[in-house]
């Protein structure tokens, strides 16, 4: 009788089993959405339309919109781990199909602020990296914003859509964010355990979400110029795992396929003795800053330069400290300020070259010294440019923990404000301000790192010295990586002067020749 029971107890739960997993597939055919909360949304969508200027003309843009899609499984705090996808469906009356597309991974950070994804608020691309200026702006600069911003065409992200390529834009935290009971819950490595996690989620959905998950190409403007360098250089690195399984990222690679770097405020713990030996004898404002403190950051610098033992193209030879200023003029600003003089007409290049008596222009071709062209830039920033001593620039507010806004990330700032000198920064620090530098990744030789890079930057932009975008275009050449570099000659800050020639190289290195429907 028991038997009897028991054997018909077990067909009644079997019997309701079957009919709960009946139910739920009725369920997910009658439009349900799955339980994964990590499964892109593909039919949650608005549909809109935006008009891109181009250099040929508007285009119409026809997109899909799908808006704050969170893409961790635990999020800390989903209005900022989450995310944006759009997905072109026609331009100008013409269908696309965007399933084989490059995926524009736009990072919105500025000042290593925090992004939110939901409403407004949050960093915004263009956003200067650090405190207040010091100095006075670039003599003659013209100043940036968002690569496209300001100028004949559209923006990055609006360009990159008319060319038929899905654009992402993450939000993710950043050294602002700060719970209701005062912690602090964005700072380093917050925002590129985010970043990670965003292009994990993407991969997770191949062939779900539209777009291809192999030609991920991030971009980046100042910090998120940083930050695009740091997802370049860092992918699948195991530093990151704790981090990205406390907030239920993805089991997926992290790397990307290239990254775009406009004025990439970067290498933090090298930066001050680098602005210190391009700038330590140029005036902040109308008086020079503490030159004993100066020397002793350009003196850090040198020592560091060398231990990199970076060689230059071209067979220049090595980079040192000493053999720098050569290579810039060579390499860099000659090139851009030819490129300048030569666009303009023969009535501006005479009108631009009496304001600018430093100048010689002989044979199509300028010249000058680079005591000449630091001058011309001007200082910006005070000493140190970047750890500064009161820990009130964006920098030492990034590196502070839950508990603490703001902390000093290099032994010269921390011994200078404790009057310790045998103070070091910690163990737990020093990884973290590591996690935080593409430079690190690139001497490792780190397998994740991507072979193609496109760096931008203004000749004027004195945000941080010109060795930190330089060196970081040459550990990757010297890495054999594929580097696209220039200068913007007399540009400031975010410039971005030839955004539809970036939309066109990631086709080239993409292979991506096409995305009208064929028959339309």
């Amino acid at each position: 009788m028991g038997f009897i029971m028991n054997t018909a107890k077990s067909r009644s739960i079997m019997y309701s089993l079957v009919f709960v997993f009946l139910c739920s597939l009725v369920w997910v055919s009658a439009g349900g959405q799955s339980k994964d909360p990590l499964q892109f949304p593909r039919d949650a969508f608005t549909l809109e339309t935006k008009t891109v200027r181009t250099s040929v003309g508007e285009k119409k843009v026809t997109y899909r919109s799908y808006r704050h899609i969170p893409y961790v499984a635990n999020p800390v705090d989903k209005d900022y781990q989450s995310l944006n996808v759009s997905v072109p469906v026609e331009v100008d009356g013409a269908a696309v199909d965007a399933t084989n597309a490059p995926i524009l991974f736009a990072i919105g950070v500025g000042g290593y602020m925090s992004v939110k994804n939901a409403g407004s608020g949050g960093g915004m691309m263009g956003t200067p990296p650090s405190g207040p200026p010091v100095g006075p702006p670039p003599v003659g600069g013209r100043m940036g914003g968002a690569p496209g911003a300001g100028g004949k065409t559209s923006s990055n992200t609006d360009l990159a859509l008319a060319a038929g390529y899905v654009v992402v834009s993450p939000g993710c935290r950043g050294r602002d964010n700060r719970a209701a009971d005062g912690s602090y819950y964005g700072k380093a490595p917050a925002a590129i355990v985010d970043l990670k996690a965003a292009v994990r989620y993407l991969r997770r959905n191949k062939g779900i979400m539209p777009g291809n998950v192999r030609w991920i190409v991030s971009t980046g403007i100042s910090a998120g110029g940083a930050l695009s360098a740091l997802l370049g250089a860092s992918g699948n690195s195991p530093m990151y795992d704790t981090y990205l399984k406390e907030i239920g990222a993805a089991e997926e690679d992290d790397t990307i396929y290239a990254s775009a770097c406009f004025c990439p405020i970067t290498d933090l713990e090298h930066a001050d003795g680098a602005y210190e030996w391009m700038y330590g004898a140029t005036p902040a404002g109308s008086a020079l800053v503490n030159q004993e403190l100066s020397k002793q950051l350009k003196a850090a610098f040198v020592e560091y330069q060398a231990s990199l033992k970076l060689k230059g193209k071209n067979r220049f030879g090595a980079i040192t400290a000493e053999s720098y200023p050569r290579y810039l003029i060579q390499a860099y600003l000659i090139p851009s300020a030819n490129r300048y003089l030569r666009n303009l007409t023969d009535e501006k290049r005479k009108e631009y070259l009496a304001k600018n008596k430093w100048i010689t222009w002989t044979d199509n071709g300028a010249s000058f010294a680079f005591a000449d062209y630091v001058a011309h830039v001007g200082r910006m920033k005070g000493l140190p440019a970047f750890d500064d001593f009161n820990m009130k620039q964006a920098e030492p507010i990034l590196f502070g923990n839950k508990t603490t806004n703001a902390r000093h990330f290099t032994g010269f700032s921390l011994r200078q404000a404790t009057g310790d000198s045998n103070a070091r920064i910690d163990g737990e620090l020093q990884t973290i301000v590591d996690m935080m530098n593409p430079m690190y990744f690139i001497g490792r030789k780190n397998k994740g790192c991507v072979k193609y890079w496109w760096i931008r930057h203004g000749a004027s932009d004195n945000h941080t010295s010109l060795t930190v975008i330089v060196n970081l275009a040459l550990a990757l050449e010297n890495r054999k990586k594929n580097v696209n570099a220039l200068l913007y000659w007399d540009a400031g800050h975010g410039a971005d002067e030839d955004p539809e020639d970036f939309i066109a190289w990631i086709g080239n290195i993409t292979g991506f020749t096409g995305h009208i429907k064929a028959g339309k």
